[in-house]
């Protein structure tokens, strides 16, 4: 009979938390700190408790997912498609790729001023934002992926004569797939970045995780601040775990490597 070994569970990512917690505690149940500004758990817990069974917490949440999702869906399909025309078409990188390259150096935030003065505060230039903040990664990883194609199949696309449709689906967008992967996920992170970042700087009281956060630094309710930051990180790790799930099912025909 043969025995069979459950897999273990590996807890030394939890060291690290489980010791900054101990130290929190130990701070604040002590009064070594001033616990106006760093809160005991205990209260950041009870907030917690509050704000969790509260709906409108839960409203902010799927703002924040929506437009993080139309944003990323916009920008990710013109980084693709722009990526796709950067590396595949000499022509192209020769007019349009030093133009890229140059506007990709200004800072994401440089961007929002622009944005408000032609767009306002509402949802379209968030929208605007988080598709701006996706294109560039993923048009990365696109141009990565598209040059790297192997010359050799190339050839062999010659011989079998594909058309440019051919080329692009049965060719260029399978061989690339990894690279463009890899811009997507980077993507989603640079996504969900710049929508809490948009909620925060294009804020106009409306739902989201961003302005869960601005109502506890406007009432000075550190509490809920904390609350919010660590939402914020909860749900973006969420859409990591999902993105590499996806990542992995969609490109399991890819050897391993």
């Amino acid at each position: 009979m043969t025995r069979t070994t459950s897999p273990r569970v590996d807890l030394r990512g939890v060291v690290l938390p489980l010791a900054l917690l101990a130290l929190w505690w130990t701070l604040t149940a002590n009064a070594w700190v001033d616990t106006r500004l760093i809160v005991p758990p205990g209260r950041v817990l009870h907030v917690a408790a509050t704000t969790l069974a509260d709906p409108l917490f839960w409203h902010g949440v799927l703002a924040s997912l929506g437009r993080d999702v139309s944003g990323f869906a916009v920008g990710a399909l013109c980084g693709v498609a722009l990526g796709c025309l950067l590396g595949a078409s000499h022509t192209a990188e020769r007019l349009l790729g030093p133009s890229f390259h140059a506007l990709r150096q200004i800072s994401l935030f440089a961007w929002l001023p622009l944005l408000s003065s032609w767009l306002g505060y509402g949802e379209i230039a968030k929208l605007v934002f988080i598709a701006l903040s996706t294109l560039y990664p993923v048009a990365l990883g696109t141009i990565d992926g598209v040059r790297g194609v192997a010359r050799e199949w190339g050839e062999v696309a010659r011989v079998f004569r594909f058309t440019r449709t051919q080329w692009l689906f049965r060719l260029i967008l399978p061989a690339a797939a990894p690279q463009i992967a890899t811009g997507l996920t980077l993507g989603l992170v640079s996504a969900w970045v710049a929508t809490i970042g948009s909620e925060f700087l294009l804020a106009n009281w409306g739902n989201g995780l961003g302005n869960i956060i601005i109502k506890g630094r406007a009432a000075f309710n550190i509490e809920l601040i904390v609350v919010g930051m660590l939402a914020v990180g909860v749900v973006g790790t969420l859409l990591n775990r999902i993105a590499a799930r996806v990542e992995a099912r969609v490109l399991r025909w890819q050897p391993a490597r």
